[in-house]
């Protein structure tokens, strides 16, 4: 594909967007949750694990912790028996626990619904940030990256970046703010279905003729 211009780039990422939404039309984040601290929550366990074992775990995490204060106030090993098929759950556990801390303390007990003060919460970076924001508050104020979302934003040449803040950053100047939210749950969707990391099913892909990636495989 020939070098293209930016708007002619943003052009595309419409064109995208539109396909991916007839694709999917039921995408959205599939964290099991009922309030915002539960997405958090799960949001947080869900680094280097499967949503869907992570909805596994929840159910009975959930209905044990109730609040805020609970999961500050769990007792060492408590917390981590809960989440120990998520991975990494020491970290995990203590991430919780402090960013639960702060939001008894400093937020009354309640998830802050700004991204500055989500991002003073132990374990919360922009990704975790944003996926509360966007789907907790309907609040778009970042584009979720996760490894879907880098993987084919690079694989349709929309950003030539590697790292999840310099792609988020192409993407937010690409997209109207208004479609960040969703754009996000697309690219998953379409990351699970037809563009994983290893052979992606490029014949079958609704995004062949706007994907320089691909084209090239196709052609290979």
């Amino acid at each position: 594909m020939p070098r293209e211009s930016k708007r002619s780039r943003r052009d595309r990422s419409l064109k995208i967007q539109q396909i991916l939404e007839a694709t999917y039309p039921d995408a959205e984040c599939e964290l099991i949750h009922t309030s915002p601290l539960q997405l958090l929550i799960a949001t947080i366990l869900s680094a280097q694990c499967t949503d869907k074992r992570v909805n596994k775990v929840t159910p009975a995490l959930f209905d044990h912790f109730r609040s805020a204060k609970d999961f500050a106030n769990s007792p060492p090993g408590e917390l981590e028996s809960f989440i120990h098929s998520t991975g990494f759950y020491n970290n995990k556990a203590k991430n919780i626990r402090g960013a639960c801390r702060n939001i008894v303390e400093k937020f009354h007990g309640e998830v802050p619904q700004s991204m500055k003060e989500l991002l003073t919460l132990p374990g919360v970076a922009r990704k975790t940030a944003s996926v509360v924001m966007g789907v907790a508050f309907g609040k778009a104020e970042g584009v979720v990256v996760d490894t879907h979302v880098q993987r084919i934003s690079q694989r349709l040449k929309l950003t030539k970046e590697n790292t999840p803040v310099k792609i988020e950053r192409d993407l937010m100047d690409l997209l109207p703010q208004d479609t960040w939210i969703h754009f996000s749950h697309l690219i998953i969707w379409h990351g699970r279905d037809l563009c994983p990391a290893r052979k992606p099913r490029c014949s079958r892909c609704p995004l062949l003729e706007l994907c320089p990636h691909g084209q090239k495989e196709a052609n290979a």
